[in-house]
């Protein structure tokens, strides 16, 4: 069933955010200081193009360091990347077979705001980081 979603998410929506993610991801490379925020933009990007089947869960050990690169991160990257959710997931939601894909766009929301001390896995392993 997740690879069948994953399909459908991938046409419906999963190409165009990994793409943004890709994008943001780049340009945040550009300089030394913006690496290890386009690193967090690809491991996202992975995830925004198949879904299905992962999770988040926090990451116990993140410390003031990943609080302080969220709000950078929330201010040259994250409104944008949250806004293309947004906005997917009503697109999404005009029909009955959107409606699980929209939703699924709006609870990537808070990944795209503040990624950093957070850690992507797989649902059946959800408490593996801990």
């Amino acid at each position: 069933m997740k690879t069948i979603l994953n399909i459908i998410w991938l046409v419906l929506s999963g190409v165009w955010l990994f793409l943004g993610y890709c994008v943001a991801g780049v340009i945040l490379c550009i300089t030394i200081i913006g690496i290890p925020f386009g690193i967090a933009a690809f491991r996202i990007a992975v995830y925004a193009l198949w879904p299905f089947g992962y999770t988040t869960v926090e990451r116990r050990d993140a410390g003031a360091a990943s609080c302080i690169g969220n709000v950078l991160w929330l201010v040259l990257a994250g409104w944008w990347l949250a806004i293309g959710h947004i906005v997917t997931g009503i697109a999404l939601c005009i029909t009955i077979i959107g409606i699980p894909f929209g939703i699924a766009n709006f609870k990537m929301v808070p990944l795209s705001l503040l990624p950093l001390g957070r850690e992507i896995v797989p649902t059946d392993a959800p408490f593996a980081s801990r």
